[in-house]
């Protein structure tokens, strides 16, 4: 016990000293250029944003792979997306996760699927990004800048694959839940999340859908892809799914639309 003490008095006093250094400018340049609300926020929440960045980075093992050179530029515009979706929690620095590896573009990862029977085919599969159960987050660089320009809203990799992250902060079995405060909260989450998630396939049934269909595949993707449109695109889902945008800023803690114009 006396070890885990020492780690946690250590690393809290990493932090410390690393907030107290002055903010890089050209970190400052990349969150202007590549991060299209980052402007848009006052000054308080950009300060929050820096704060976070820092220390995410340094705690992070950062790789590139299929070609992808690492730079600070991926690192911070990566790590800005991260902190604007933990703006309430800022030292919730996702410890589970050892490494960033980041592809330049979608890519092909291995996959197994049951065929019945005890049979199992293995082959490969394009992915954009992936989250592991105490393991590394996988993203496509490509899609990433996408988003962080404003360009993919309502899609948001990196805020898809970090919900993910926050549904195994409680365990490997994903029930699209993060930790929640109480159990009445846990149980009016789930409520939602069921009414909303059975909503959607009846909408899209018809043709109809207010979210991307791959939400509806189960329902911790639906948790993710509906808090890629909570922070892309806030204005649309308050109107269309009232219910459903409350119950996500009850947990983020931020509005979105106060930095995003409704165009």
């Amino acid at each position: 016990m006396v070890p885990m003490l020492w780690f946690g008095w250590w690393r809290k006093r990493r932090r410390k000293r690393l907030l107290l250094t002055p903010f890089p400018a050209e970190w400052e340049a990349i969150l202007r250029r590549n991060v299209d609300h980052f402007a848009r926020m006052p000054e308080e929440r950009r300060q929050l944003i820096r704060n976070y960045v820092r220390l995410f980075i340094a705690e992070k093992n950062w790789e590139g792979c299929g070609g992808l050179v690492m730079t600070d530029e991926v690192r911070v515009t990566i790590a800005a997306a991260v902190a604007t979706m933990m703006q309430a929690y800022p030292d919730v620095l996702f410890d589970t996760v050892p490494s960033i590896l980041v592809y330049p573009t979608a890519y092909r990862a291995k996959h197994r699927a049951s065929t019945g029977g005890g049979g199992e085919l293995i082959g490969s599969q394009a992915r954009e990004g992936e989250a592991w159960y105490r393991g590394p987050v996988i993203l496509s660089w490509e899609d990433v800048l996408e988003a962080a320009r404003g360009e993919g809203a309502p899609h948001n990799l990196v805020i898809h694959e970090f919900a993910h992250q926050l549904d195994m902060l409680d365990g490997a079995d994903t029930d699209g839940m993060p930790p929640l405060p109480s159990v009445t909260a846990a149980q009016r989450w789930q409520q939602v999340l069921q009414q909303e998630l059975s909503q959607l396939r009846r909408a899209i049934e018809r043709g109809r859908e207010w979210l991307d269909p791959y939400a509806a595949t189960s329902i911790t993707e639906f948790f993710a892809v509906a808090s890629e449109a909570y922070f892309e695109a806030p204005h649309d889902l308050k109107e269309l799914r009232p219910e459903l945008f409350a119950l996500l800023q009850s947990f983020y803690q931020v509005d979105p639309s106060d930095w995003l114009t409704d165009e």
